[in-house]
């Protein structure tokens, strides 16, 4: 639906709104034939901006896929992947078995659960009150490296700039430049 298009609906409903305002016992047939008209006239401007075809599911995911009457939402996708799941419950599922040697769940999980820590190079930036990202963290330190290279090397450098491995912790690498604290105000706020 284009901007023009919905102003012209909008128009046509408040047009409408203020019919069914209007309305009494003591209507007249002119006047109804003429909310008669208006209403015609909005359902038009409707039928020219609606360009996709009607949800035949009430699935967010697939509004228009197949249709399964015994599913709540009554679509035939999203029901088929529910039935696998309570029927994969049923059957003893695709979880695995507990061993005896670990009868109780730790609350925190074990370590095979966690995800392993990623290590990033993160390339900074002296901006005069506090060190700043400065590019896309790096996996390759060699990388990170060049990439302050050119950093320095270009027409408007910043005073200083840092590298930050990044693991479990923070740790500061390497630091090229002097980072000095600058004054937002002018003649040190006189």
């Amino acid at each position: 639906m284009n901007h023009a298009q919905l102003t012209a609906l909008g128009r046509a409903l408040r047009l409408l709104g203020e019919h069914g305002e209007a309305l009494s016992t003591d209507t007249p047939d002119a006047k109804l034939h003429e909310v008669r008209a208006d209403l015609k006239r909005a359902l038009d401007q409707l039928e020219e901006s609606v360009t996709a075809a009607a949800p035949t599911t009430r699935c967010h995911e697939h509004p228009n896929g197949p249709v399964d009457k015994a599913a709540p939402d009554l679509c035939l996708l999203c029901e088929t992947r529910r039935r696998a799941a309570r029927r994969s419950e049923y059957n003893g599922g695709p979880l695995p078995a507990r061993p005896a040697t670990d009868p109780v769940q730790s609350r925190y999980g074990v370590r095979g659960d966690r995800p392993q820590p990623q290590q990033r190079w993160l390339p900074e930036l002296w901006n005069g009150q506090a060190w700043q990202l400065c590019g896309t963290p790096r996996r390759d330190r060699r990388e990170a490296e060049l990439y302050i290279a050119a950093q320095l090397r270009a027409p408007r450098a910043a005073m200083a700039y840092r590298l930050v491995h990044e693991f479990t912790d923070y740790e500061v690498l390497r630091v090229w430049g002097t980072p000095v604290r600058v004054d937002i105000e002018p003649m040190g706020g006189v």
